[in-house]
């Protein structure tokens, strides 16, 4: 039968098993031991009718199947007689020799049954007034080779092209008759004819055509151009052209196919300026694999892997740029390939999906890579000449694949095949301990690399950093092994297959968010606002039609982000505001962009804009032709510009940071930092909350900027923004101290000592400096961490930021090794978009503030953490804001973790006396539970059990209240307790107790 193969990238590229050149070949079947098919057609093109009469010789001893598809049969006679069949049958079988006469009819109106997977596959062929063109089941097809020939009976204005080195022209009263005669057995013959302008030029005897419709006639002499460099190229590396007659052929219907000795390219195609330095290599390359050397399909077809190494790869590779190309494979293959879809390459047949191609290209694309670096370019093409001398116009395999490799190189490739050709899945590499030693006075890079899974034998590529660099191969074969790599000079970076050598699964940090994680993640949702639901709907069906699940706005739920790919419809839409902070206007056009998922890093989220249904329509189905960008814009439908998002190249470990280094002589003081700070709308300070010193340059920094005249606010991450109300009455007087504490809940809200802050509070209390509650309800940013953002009522959601940058992939990591640290049972995701809504909530109370009083500076008093790398806090009001800030960051330092590093010294904080308790709260009272060694509380008289009612003036309803009552005594001060004792039989007993603190 004719084979067809699937689409590369948008394209068809089906290559006939059978076709094969010039005049004589030792393994060239005999022509009595096959099959003569003599063929005439007719056409009614108004009605797009074929009326075909087939003449088939059968030889003697063979069993003949017929195929006639969806044909209908008018007719079977062998030998005269006539042979039983329906008019709509599968399968005629055939038996006994002699000649074979089949009349049909059938009906080609062109449709399109191809899936977006399979772009350009046309189930059925076209006969039409325009045109005609026929390359699938047109004809009863017989199975394994045959000698052809055709006439066919055309309008006098047609012309028509066929599988042939000999084509023939009469007219007739009734119009104009071809014959195409073709000398080499064929699987199959394909059938094209329209209104052409054909053009010819000859390259060493070779007559080189277009066929060209008059509205794209002019591009003929580019077409020739490239046709000419391509057969020339490849005689050079390969093989002369096998055939006398060459022709690029224009197909209405949008294909991209290779048949001997012509090529057939769709309409839209052709007009695509990048077609001729692209596909129409591959198509020509094809000539050779595929229409000169088949492929054995019981043994997997190779065809692909070898056509996409030698003509798209190796054109970007000539351009310096294969290994950008080799990269897009193995993107390609994480994106499209699972457990699921897995498969070995021999049992590639054809394109039947994206994972398909995956494989069958590009994996097969990447070994015939690994087998050039392996033996050496020069015995590669030798071997690939000796594959072809020897296979010529025979069925090969990859068997017949590894002979001539082994046979050129003095190789025993066994093993290689077995593991590329015979084993399902791709190797996954990982670099563990990597670290710079100097042993024996020699800078050495020390590592182990462990492969996941089944271990593959590679020649494993590794760059280091030091100095002009060095380029090692590394003998790769156990599960783990362990290496020690001398270097020149120190080394910075150890590199792994940076050039993409083998094919192998990406690290996380080379993996590069684009079009094709979400076409080939098979958990993804279409998420659309229900405002702009008809704008969209041509998107939304397309990819409901494909698989996604579909999901209005208000029902999609946090779960669902972290666990599938997103597609997020109009740019304002919500969820891109919690998850980026939002998207800047797109612009014109429609646009289509591709992050990674700020909350699973293996899924991504793509969101898509355009200004207008007709945009969206338009630019709709294209983008499944563009699985390795990043960004997109269409313009009318026509794309306008296209982008990858940088990722690094190679698998790199760091071998060591940056020495960094300051002159103490020559630092600034803390009056000359305030005084470069002092014009900065928000000034950040970021404190280490339990060193006293950092709380004396909070308050120092505060003074200074009294003192300048300047007009400013205090927000303080220590308040949580509920309670705002209780640092508004204690500012103002309203309240005292103990009472503020109370009302705010600082110590069950921070529970840090209260002594730590207090000198700031009271500054600003004196100087009538506003303080504001950064912080988030803590309840809130408990739940998130233990359930995400699922977790919260309605009424809760209502508390936190609509728009929230989760991307920061920088501070998301420090976030990870926070947590591997201190692992948390809820899992990391919950916990980084806690710590997310924790920033973004600080980001926004900062930007409330500064709305509603322009005139006012802010300085931010929070965990260094929330400041340092202007992650956190800082860049989130940017964002916000778009104001500018300085960043000031006490006891760290490190390249670029803040504007300012202020190193304080120690200062011991006053202290605040303690009874010596351990209390609890329990059926509604303060109970001591047990005392501290040398507890004043137990030499004063208290017992376990006894439950406190005030201490001083103030009640004791909670733990709060006793550290409340204490915070402001001092060392030495006498206290009165008083509690209750429950006694044995005599009940309660309220007592007194004097104590010495």
């Amino acid at each position: 039968m004719l084979t067809r193969y699937g689409p590369c990238y948008f394209m068809v590229f089906a290559v006939l098993l059978a076709v094969l050149p010039q005049a004589v070949f030792a393994s060239e079947p005999k022509k009595s031991s096959l099959p003569d098919y003599k063929l005439s057609v007719e056409f009614d093109l108004k009605n797009a009718l074929l009326r075909g009469k087939a003449l088939i010789t059968v030889p003697p001893s063979s069993e003949l199947v017929v195929a006639p598809g969806e044909l209908r049969v008018l007719s079977v006679r062998l030998n005269g007689q006539a042979v039983e069949h329906g008019q709509q049958a599968k399968e005629i079988r055939i038996s006994g020799s002699g000649s074979l006469e089949i009349s049909y009819e059938g009906i080609f109106r062109g449709e399109d049954r191809g899936s977006l997977e399979n772009a350009g596959v046309v189930s059925e062929g076209l006969v039409s007034e325009k045109g005609i063109s026929l390359t699938g089941n047109w004809y009863p097809m017989i199975n394994g080779l045959a000698h052809y020939e055709l006439k066919a009976l055309l309008p006098k204005d047609f012309a028509a092209i066929s599988e042939a080195e000999e084509i023939t022209v009469s007219e007739t009263a009734s119009g104009r008759e071809y014959s195409f005669r073709f000398p080499h057995p064929l699987t199959g013959i394909d059938f094209v004819a329209g209104n052409y302008r054909i053009t010819r030029e000859t390259l060493d005897g070779i007559d080189i055509y277009t066929y060209f419709f008059p509205e794209d006639s002019g591009l003929a002499d580019e077409y020739l151009e490239y046709t000419k460099k391509y057969l020339a190229m490849y005689r050079e590396l390969l093989a002369p052209y096998p055939y006398r007659r060459f022709s690029v052929v224009e197909n209405m219907l949008p294909t991209g196919y290779s048949m001997p000795t012509f090529t057939l390219l769709g309409q839209d195609v052709v007009r695509l300026p990048f077609i001729v330095k692209t596909s129409l290599g591959h198509e020509i390359t094809h000539q050779w694999f595929g229409n000169y050397v088949y492929a054995d399909f019981s043994k997997g077809n190779w065809l692909e892997a070898i056509t996409t190494y030698l003509s798209d790869h190796l054109y970007e590779e000539q351009k310096g740029k294969g290994w950008e190309y080799r990269k897009k494979v193995m993107t390609d293959y994480e994106n499209y390939v699972n457990s699921e879809n897995e498969f070995p390459l021999r049992e590639f047949m054809s394109r039947t999906g994206f994972a398909s191609m995956a494989i069958g290209y590009g994996k097969g694309a990447m070994v015939f890579h690994m087998l050039r670096n392996l033996v050496g370019e020069e015995t590669f093409y030798r071997s690939l000449r000796d594959l072809i001398e020897r296979n010529s116009f025979r069925q090969a395999s990859w068997t017949d694949i590894r002979e001539s490799f082994e046979k050129q190189s003095g190789k025993t490739l066994g093993w290689f095949f077995d593991e590329w050709v015979d084993r399902k899945g791709i190797p996954g590499l990982k670099v563990n301990g990597a670290r710079e030693l100097v042993l024996k006075g020699v800078p050495t890079v020390s590592f182990e690399l462990q492969q996941e899974g089944e271990a593959y034998r590679l020649l494993l590529p590794v760059r280091i950093t030091a100095g002009h660099g060095i380029r090692k191969d590394l003998q790769v074969e156990k599960e783990r092994q362990y290496f020690d790599l001398e270097a020149d000079e120190s080394p910075v970076d150890l590199i792994i297959d940076d050039n993409y050598d083998i094919m192998r699964h990406l690290s996380r940090s080379e993996y590069p968010p684009v079009v094709s994680g979400l076409l080939g993640d098979k958990k993804s949702l279409v998420v659309y606002p229900e405002k702009e639901r008809e704008k969209y709907s041509a998107l939304i069906d397309l990819f409901r039609q494909e698989g996604f699940g579909v999901k209005a706005e208000p029902e999609l739920r946090d779960e669902e982000i972290r666990e599938s790919s997103l597609l997020v419809l109009d740019f304002e839409s919500p969820v891109l505001k919690r998850l980026f902070g939002g998207v800047g206007s797109p612009g014109p056009g429609f646009v289509f962009v591709v992050k990674k998922n700020p909350l699973n890093m293996e899924k991504v989220v793509a969101y898509a804009n355009g200004e207008s249904k007709e945009e969206v329509s338009l630019a709709a189905r294209k983008i499944f032709h563009y699985g390795n960008y990043s960004v997109l814009r269409f313009k009318e439908g026509r794309n306008v510009s296209k982008e990858t998002a940088e990722t690094d190249r190679g698998m790199v470990s760091r071998l060591r940071e940056p020495v960094a280094g300051v002159a103490p002589k020559n630092a600034l003081g803390l009056p000359e930092i305030i005084d470069a700070v002092s014009g900065k709308p928000v000034v950040f300070v970021g404190e280490r909350h339990t060193n006293y010193e950092d709380h004396k340059v909070e308050l120092d920094v505060a003074m200074r900027l009294q003192s300048k005249g300047k007009k400013f606010a205090i927000g303080m991450e220590m308040f949580q923004r509920p309670f705002q109300k209780a640092i508004d009455e204690y500012l103002a007087g309203r309240i005292g101290e103990r009472e503020f504490l109370k009302k705010s809940e600082y110590f069950k809200r921070w529970r840090f000592d209260y002594n730590y802050y207090r000198e700031i509070l009271e500054y600003a209390r004196a100087k009538g400096i506003p303080v504001v509650a950064l912080n988030l309800k803590a309840e809130i940013i408990d739940k998130v961490a233990k359930g995400g953002l699922d977790a919260l009522s309605p009424d809760e959601k209502k508390e936190i930021p609509l728009d929230m940058d989760m991307a920061d992939s920088s501070y998301r990591q420090r976030l990870e090794e926070i947590f591997e640290s201190h692992p948390h049972g809820a899992g990391f995701a919950n916990f980084y978009q806690s710590q997310i809504l924790w920033d973004e909530t600080m980001a926004h109370s900062v930007a409330d503030f500064l709305k509603v009083n322009p005139d006012y500076q802010m300085v931010v008093l929070a965990g260094a953490q929330h400041v340092m790398y202007d992650s956190g806090i800082p860049g989130r009001v940017k964002r916000i804001t778009g104001k500018e800030y300085a960043t000031l960051i006490n006891g760290e330092f490190d390249t670029g973790i803040g504007n300012y590093v202020l190193f304080p010294k120690p200062l011991d904080l006053p202290l605040t006396p303690k009874l010596g308790v351990i209390i609890k709260e329990k059926d509604g009272r303060v109970v001591i539970e047990d005392f501290a060694p040398d507890s004043v509380a137990l030499q004063a008289g208290l017992r376990k059990g006894d439950a406190l009612l005030s201490i001083g003036d103030w009640k004791i309803d909670t733990v709060e209240d006793a550290r409340i009552a204490l915070f402001d005594k001092k060392k030495g001060e006498e206290v009165t307790v008083k509690a209750v004792r429950k006694r044995f039989l005599l009940g309660e007993k309220e007592m007194e107790f004097k104590l010495t603190l």
